[in-house]
């Protein structure tokens, strides 16, 4: 079986739909869909039930994905075993949002170094969509992120809360002035950051990665909501300020992982974070 089926089988299962496999997968839609029926005339199954809604996995693509995706990490940990630094027995791959890695997960990287000397680690920084797709298709083993997305196989577990506040550096306005930076922290911040402030006009400057507007803020002044953890040092020092009145919004960060697996360096792995985890809830 040519191993770019189970890949493109994996993307449509992971996007639930082909033009969005396509596109991840930089090919076109007519490939994606000659791959599949390829798939399924080797397998003598429908993988996919087409619709106006996407494509959802049959009963027997649900039991093939458990196959695809062994397939494909079985590839990737040949790639892995071959390329593996003298000294080290073990490979472990985690990819997470550039806010969890920011203060939380080199603590992870620090403990695993620690505790498993012979694992090597390979760090990566995605959106919950490429993280999602890796831990689909078997590249990457563990994911942190702030909104995953069901998928079959896929345990989502919660980590800890993000406790957001709105900051601003000294004199400088809240909501209203041009300095107010909007970070999109996910549809469930979106969603309560309207009700709070319905009346609000749409921001002037908008990002996506909460790291690089708060070292806007710090860097040229400004104001927005970030992480109590990331700004604690700033708040201490008087660099930044809380926005008097301003509503708190709790964003959950969650560790995603396959849910059938038996990986004594994953399992280790995810006892470190859970570890982490609890000390941050805790304020530690």
């Amino acid at each position: 079986m040519d191993i770019e089926f189970a890949r493109t089988f994996l993307a449509v299962a992971a996007t639930g739909n082909f033009v969005a496999a396509a596109g991840r997968l930089h090919v076109t839609q007519s490939t994606v869909s000659a791959r599949i029926q390829n798939l399924e005339n080797q397998l003598g199954a429908r993988l996919f039930q087409r619709g106006r809604n996407g494509a959802e996995l049959t009963p027997a693509g649900k039991r093939f994905l458990v196959h695809a995706k062994n397939l494909v990490r079985t590839l990737e940990q040949a790639r892995h075993d071959v390329g593996l630094p003298q000294g080290y027995y073990d490979v472990l791959t985690l990819s997470a949002r550039i806010g969890i890695w920011e203060g939380f997960l080199p603590k992870w990287v620090n403990w695993m170094r620690k505790a498993a000397p012979d694992v090597s680690l390979r760090l990566e920084i995605g959106f919950e969509a490429d993280i999602m797709q890796g831990l689909i298709e078997g590249t990457v083993d563990i994911g942190a992120m702030y909104t995953p997305v069901t998928r079959p196989g896929l345990v989502i577990e919660h980590l800890f809360d993000e406790n957001l506040l709105l900051v601003s550096t000294p004199r400088e306005g809240a909501l209203t002035g041009e300095g107010y930076l909007h970070v999109d922290w996910g549809p469930e911040f979106h969603a309560r950051f309207s009700e709070h402030f319905s009346s609000l006009a749409p921001p002037a400057m908008t990002a996506n990665i909460g790291w690089l507007a708060m070292h806007h803020v710090l860097a040229f002044g400004g104001s927005g909501y970030f992480p109590e953890r990331l700004v604690r040092e700033h708040l201490d020092s008087g660099r930044l300020l809380r926005v008097p009145g301003s509503p708190e919004f709790k964003l959950p960060a969650y560790v995603v992982f396959p849910r059938e697996s038996h990986h004594d360096t994953l399992n280790h792995a995810l006892e470190g974070l859970r570890m982490l985890a609890g000390k941050e809830a805790r304020g530690g």
